[in-house]
């Protein structure tokens, strides 16, 4: 019945239900977020469960609200190896806002529910701190490399306090997403950059190498995700009243032991250049292969 509806009102009509579910299930992690301040780890380990248990159901909302209001034609590939009980390292391209809708939409419950390292002072954020703390999103300390110099006896200390905030996932199943482009596509990004590829900006390998540096030990599996928007890169505005015909999502699988044991990554990634410059190379390979895929889809990489 809603997609009879002009793009409007149906644009209207779901903003209006991402916004009444986002209050709902945002109220109620609020309230067991003061739960998990009882210090018993039994008990802040159960109430973290709840606590992803509404995410998870914020999501499957959310993707409802998306069947209900769109008609978007979903091509996704690769969900079959998954497991909502395994560990991963998540990487895609990116490209807009609509990316993180994408990745919920086609992992909600096919892998522990996504989250994202991000910076210690960021816990003071109102409201959205005390979310991602209680959501166990990972918090990092990096130390500027002008403040080490003033202070080297803090060397390693960072990571240190990182991978001791990251214990929890040692029998807590997690997936952690990077987008290692660090900014969206745009084609003057494209141009600024003189990107070697066609559809994609330079990878950054120091957030992903941060994330295996801290985590190495306790994530199983790398999944890299490829976004194509067939007809043009959509706005949010776009997605959600129904503009979008056609995504798809291309889901490649790989063990990180491989990584590891293949010799493109070791743990003294930041002490050792020539380390560095072998994991580039190894995530510049894999972005080559990811344009050549987006080429063999006739990818636009435009705006709608």
């Amino acid at each position: 019945m809603l997609r009879s509806l002009g793009h409007q009102v149906v644009g209207i009509l779901s903003v209006l239900i991402y916004f009444v579910n986002t209050v709902f299930w945002a109220t109620q992690i609020f309230i067991l977020s003061f739960f998990k301040l009882i210090p018993f780890a039994p008990w802040r380990k159960f109430i973290s469960y709840l606590l992803d248990n509404c995410a998870t159901a914020w999501i499957g909302v959310n993707n409802l609200n998306q069947r209900v209001t769109s008609n978007t034609t979903w091509h996704v590939q690769g969900l079959s190896e998954l497991s909502p009980k395994d560990w991963y390292l998540v990487i895609a391209n990116h490209q807009s806002w609509v990316d993180i809708l994408v990745l919920q939409r086609v992992f909600n419950r096919r892998i522990p529910f996504l989250k994202f390292f991000l910076k210690k002072e960021l816990i003071w954020v109102p409201i959205l701190g005390i979310a991602w703390w209680a959501l166990d999103f990972p918090f990092m300390r990096r130390y500027t490399k002008s403040f080490l110099a003033k202070n080297p006896h803090l060397k390693g200390k960072d990571m240190e306090t990182t991978r001791a905030a990251c214990e929890k996932f040692k029998h807590k199943p997690v997936s952690i997403m990077n987008f290692v482009e660090g900014t969206r596509f745009t084609h003057d990004k494209h141009e600024r950059q003189a990107s070697p590829f066609t559809h994609l900006l330079k990878p950054r390998a120091g957030g992903v190498a941060f994330v295996l540096t801290a985590m190495g030990n306790q994530l199983h599996k790398l999944i890299d995700v490829t976004i194509d928007y067939p007809a043009g890169v959509p706005s949010f505005w776009d997605f959600v009243s129904g503009k979008v015909k056609v995504i798809r999502v291309n889901i490649s699988v790989t063990p990180i032991k491989d990584i590891v044991q293949g010799g493109f990554f070791s743990a003294d990634y930041f002490d050792n250049p020539e380390q560095r410059a072998r994991f580039q190379q190894w995530l510049n390979t894999r972005w080559e292969h990811k344009d050549n895929l987006l080429e063999s889809m006739n990818s636009t990489q435009s705006p709608l």
